[in-house]
């Protein structure tokens, strides 16, 4: 029986997805890609009807609004909607689903336009909502939060016996050749990175609580394979939130970023000016959010493409126990910009997000997962994400590590 498939937005990670579902006709069907610029979409679908053979339709919709997704949704008959749209339009795409009985699927939890804060709190909220309706959703299928919660499955399934410690680590060495730009949308990654720091850790009671830190305040010196000793930063990430929930054993876990010398200073820079401000101001009688002006100068995300040389290195840094003996582990993926930019039109950042979103609802349109309300990607079975992520162009590495080994450089 054929499948309908809705993807919502048009930007570097929607033209990944639309790409590698093209790829996969055979599971997802007739295709249509939708966002508030139509041009976009037609656009992305001419590329990938000239590199695949395949046509797909396309859509305007504001995500924003309920009515007019439902009226979409509604009309293509989707069995199921990915959305890549902005992390600000989950909940109205999730209202959406439940009212036509569609499962949904996103790679990044919900945030609130006026508000920089990252949780889940509100989608899980919406786990009867989902019942209800007999549908699932599945948060999170991009690479972080996406993958790196289907390595800490698999290592928890495959690995350990209790994972006592995680750092979740995501190197990017890119050079787009630009003094300052964002791999994704400019308002999300600098709201994230100018936010305070938080990790989870169990107390000398055993009750796990969140320590906050100062933006940028615990560096730590990675060697990544393949790429090599990196500065990296400890953020607050929300994958952590439902990890804490789902690892058995775990004491602590961690993000950390990597960021050059060039990036912080002019994050910095704009942040001491004002320009990393959400809150509305007047310029001249008009109102505006120097955030999202600032996004309008900075180059678009999705134009780095043929310009981004080198290379990611995400994975998750694993600390437990195995038949009683002390175990050390780094499963990681590592990918290329350029080979990414070949495929698919668009750079590694792009590419590490959209093909883990386009495989998360390959298993849901296969029935391979299947649920009934409000899930995490650790949730799952992990062992089929992980062959999916072999064969469609993410394939993984595990390091075994000494017990007492640590791939953090010591200055």
């Amino acid at each position: 029986m054929n499948k309908n498939t809705l993807i919502i937005g048009a930007g570097g990670v929607g033209n990944v997805v639309a790409f590698k579902c093209a790829m996969n006709i055979d599971t997802f069907g007739s295709i249509t890609l939708a966002s508030r610029t139509l041009s976009k979409c037609d656009s992305i679908a001419s590329n990938v009807k000239d590199r695949t053979g395949v046509q797909m339709q396309t859509a305007k919709v504001d995500a924003d609004s309920v009515s007019e997704l439902v009226e979409l949704i509604s009309y293509i008959q989707a069995d199921i909607v990915i959305n890549v749209a902005l992390p600000y339009q989950d909940l109205t795409i999730m209202d959406a689903c439940t009212q036509t009985g569609v499962d949904y699927l996103d790679t990044a939890n919900y945030e609130h336009p006026d508000t920089a804060k990252f949780e889940y709190k509100e989608q899980w909220e919406r786990d009867g909502q989902f019942k209800d309706a007999d549908i699932m959703a599945l948060l999170g299928s991009g690479f972080d939060p996406g993958v790196t919660n289907i390595f800490c499955a698999y290592a928890q399934k495959h690995y350990f016996d209790e994972i006592h410690t995680i750092d979740i680590l995501d190197c990017n060495d890119g050079d787009h050749g630009y003094p300052f730009a964002t791999n994704f949308n400019p308002e999300i990654n600098l709201r994230e990175v100018s936010a305070k720091g938080r990790y989870w850790e169990k107390d000398h009671n055993g009750q796990g609580q969140w320590i906050e830190t100062e933006p940028m305040e615990i560096k730590h010196i990675w060697d990544y394979p393949e790429v090599g000793a990196k500065d990296s930063y400890l953020l607050y990430h929300e994958e952590m939130e439902s990890l804490v929930k789902h690892i058995k054993g775990l004491k602590r876990i961690r993000f950390f970023m990597t960021f050059g010398q060039s990036y912080l200073t002019h994050m910095k820079c704009l942040e001491n000016v004002g320009m990393l401000g959400i809150k509305e101001v007047e310029h001249k009688g008009q109102k505006i959010v120097p955030m999202e002006f600032l996004a309008t100068l900075l180059p678009d995300p999705a134009s780095l493409g043929p310009r981004t040389k080198g290379k990611t290195n995400i994975g998750i840094f694993a600390k437990g126990i195995k038949d009683g003996k002390a175990r050390t582990i780094y499963i990681h993926q590592i990918s290329d910009h350029e080979k990414c930019y070949a495929e698919v039109m668009s750079q590694g950042v792009s590419y590490t997000t959209g093909v883990p979103a386009m495989i998360g609802a390959k298993l849901m349109l296969e029935g391979i997962w299947q649920g009934q309300g409000v899930y995490n990607m650790e949730e799952f079975d992990p062992d089929p994400f992980m062959e999916e992520l072999n064969s469609q162009g993410l394939p993984w590495k595990v390091m075994e590590l000494g017990a007492d080994e640590s791939r953090e450089v010591k200055l």
